[in-house]
């Protein structure tokens, strides 16, 4: 994870907290970085690598799923309070537009509703030219801790 994250005063001190956890697992694993994280929305990238490929040589839609759901989990945790509720990936979908097969791509998801036990993130992923890469969505479920 990048150090250098836009982010509001108040989420700051839970960024921090995180950062142990962001940098293992499938994030770290992906080099996914984040470079905005405000109220209802975040900004992501992460660099295409030969390990991220399918066998025809593009980024796997795999990875561009992952990094939509990431963006739309962070997005959702920022927003809750983590001493009464979890969340988790409830349900994506990506719709692929464009090959990729080097540089980064970019994550920018957007919160178009803030229930009480989901959110749901619309997520446009374009390459290093600006082109639309990938567009998705994503339900969060907010989960109450037990």
């Amino acid at each position: 994870m990048d150090s250098k994250v836009d982010i509001p005063v108040k989420w700051q001190r839970k960024w921090k907290r995180l950062q142990p956890d962001l940098q293992t697992g499938l994030t770290a694993t992906l080099g996914i970085s984040v470079t905005l994280l405000q109220e209802g929305e975040v900004k992501a990238r992460m660099p295409v690598s030969r390990t991220l490929m399918q066998p025809l040589g593009y980024l796997h839609g795999g990875a561009s799923a992952a990094l939509a759901e990431t963006a739309a989990s962070l997005g959702s945790l920022m927003l809750t309070d983590s001493e009464v509720s979890a969340v988790a990936g409830q349900q994506i979908s990506a719709h692929h537009l464009r090959p990729v097969n080097k540089g980064s791509i970019h994550a920018h998801a957007r919160m178009i509703h803030r229930g009480r036990t989901t959110h749901l993130w619309d997520i446009s992923i374009s390459d290093d030219k600006e082109r639309l890469v990938c567009t998705s969505r994503c339900t969060i479920a907010i989960v109450e801790k037990k």
